[in-house]
């Protein structure tokens, strides 16, 4: 256990060098129209230095927080270097031209959404890593939706859908080891308290890419030429079998024994590399260049060029460097005591659980827009929140998932998230290079942005919502947990010490 005191900021402080990074944002987006976050983010993290450094913050301390929230971020950083990896060997080794081939001619158009849906939370359910799956599996069905003639927006949702929730419920997942070691609850239990709002959010996404898939693919609209030009330059430049499958089998196997996240990607750029070796006659060389810089080939066919011209360490910079700026914007407002301000501001309005629940699925909600980084917005929103849960008798569990569902499931939505940035790079959806319109894809990640409202849903309701066990409040009173009383009106008193705050 950790304890750690802070300089006392007011609210209007804390919110000032927020305001001015989104104005800066929002100058560049609306009068410049260009989406590039990581100025603006740069711009904040200065504000928020000065603003520090007048609440009486030094910039040794404000140094150290930026380094030690960029450091709980770097296992992520080492994931999207290999998928940036594995997406160009594994366009190389012929596997996602593969998927798409084979997609094309087995998967009916009229069920492509709900199977994409479907298919990528089964991979990231194994994979325990969203990003992962949208890198490779993703852009593969990315490749049979534009077969398929449906708008990319809407594959691109189904594929986040799917992606983000196996992400929520995998045991090898990062931010759901993440959310239970923060809140101090068991990983399974976690697991099994997410169900009830996942599940049916995923249920009710499923319906509507079904109905979707038959309102936006008719028999007329299919342009049958225009697969049988994909499918004839994919067989035409790629030896395709079920062999360059192989790495996709084997990698989802792996993941199942519980290996970790990063050898098992590892292992998918090797199993690439060997099948691209073996069946495409690729020379060593290229393959190092592939996977530092990507895969590119001139067949002719717009949509084969545009969809396999991509990966490599590279394409992942744009992210990687997002998130190392929005990690060290975080971490500064942490410790100049910004957020923790703003987040008190919030906690000491909670009158019912409804309006806690609710308010800590919106913190993290709000986190991940301002921080950028769902891992902060999950560790924020965990350590302040949990006072107030103790003080009302509601197991930690109904925390953990709140934090999950404003932080794991919200990320993608965020287009300067670390999880919208890899969505947009990944996929190909080029926002940041001026198509605005795919943007769309947000809407219509429906299981992302339904999870949050079904557990807003239960917490007003009671329903899922447990309450602490005689065991779990006794874990409290041994580790010396701090607990925030409420009067008889449900308000807060004034026991609670914003000032200390513990991380299990």
């Amino acid at each position: 256990m950790m304890n750690k005191t802070k300089p006392g900021i007011g609210l209007q402080w804390a919110m000032l060098p927020i305001f001015l990074t989104f104005v800066v944002l929002g100058i560049q987006l609306f009068v410049f129209d260009t989406f590039t976050p990581h100025v603006p983010l740069i711009a904040g993290i200065g504000f928020a230095a000065l603003v520090g450094r007048l609440n009486g913050t030094t910039w040794k301390d404000m140094e150290e927080g930026m380094l030690h929230v960029v450091s709980v971020g770097l296992p992520a950083i080492g994931i999207l270097i290999l998928v940036g990896m594995l997406t160009g060997v594994w366009i190389a080794s012929g596997t996602v031209p593969t998927l798409i081939y084979f997609g094309l001619e087995l998967i009916s158009p009229q069920f492509f959404l709900a199977a994409a849906a479907l298919l990528c939370a089964v991979v990231s359910v194994s994979l325990g890593t969203s990003w992962g799956t949208v890198g490779t599996v993703g852009l593969a069905l990315m490749g049979i939706g534009v077969g398929f003639d449906i708008p990319v927006y809407w594959t691109a949702g189904a594929v986040v859908s799917g992606a983000f929730f196996g992400d929520k419920v995998s045991p090898l997942s990062d931010t759901t080891n993440l959310a239970p070691a923060v809140t101090g609850v068991n990983l399974f239990d976690h697991i099994r308290n997410l169900i009830p709002t996942t599940l049916p959010a995923l249920v009710i996404a499923l319906i509507i890419y079904l109905v979707a898939g038959f309102s936006l693919v008719g028999e007329e609209s299919i342009s049958l030429a225009r697969i049988a030009s994909i499918n004839n330059g994919l067989s035409e430049n790629f030896m395709l079998s079920w062999w360059t499958v192989l790495p996709v089998v084997l990698v989802i196997g792996l993941a199942i024994m519980r290996m970790p996240a990063m050898p098992v990607l590892f292992t998918g750029v090797v199993l690439g590399g060997i099948t691209a070796l073996l069946l495409q006659g690729v020379e060593v060389k290229d393959i190092f260049g592939y996977a530092f810089s990507g895969y590119e080939i001139s067949t002719g066919v717009v949509e084969i060029d545009g969809l396999l011209n991509r990966g490599g360490i590279q394409s992942m910079t744009w992210v990687i460097t997002l998130l190392l700026i929005a990690l060290s914007f975080g971490g500064i407002l942490e410790s100049t005591g910004s957020m923790r301000a703003i987040l008190n501001a919030v906690v000491r309005r909670i009158r019912s659980f409804g309006s806690l629940q609710t308010s800590a699925i919106g913190s993290s909600m709000v986190t991940n827009v301002v921080a950028g980084d769902p891992y902060l917005s999950i560790a924020l929103t965990g350590r302040m929140f949990g006072p107030a849960y103790r003080g009302m008798g509601y197991s930690m569990l109904n925390l953990s998932r709140a934090t999950e569902e404003g932080g794991t499931l919200v990320s993608p939505l965020v287009p300067w998230n670390a999880g919208g940035a890899v969505v947009i790079t990944s996929l190909g959806l080029g926002v940041y290079s001026g198509t605005p319109v795919d943007l769309l894809y947000i809407p219509l990640a429906f299981a992302c942005w339904l999870s949050p409202l079904i557990g807003i849903l239960y917490a007003w309701t009671g329903w899922f919502s447990p309450l602490a066990s005689d065991e779990e409040k006794e874990s409290w009173e041994e580790l010396g947990e701090e607990v925030m009383e409420f009067d008889t009106w449900g308000g807060n008193s004034a026991r609670f010490n914003a000032d200390v705050y513990r991380v299990n």
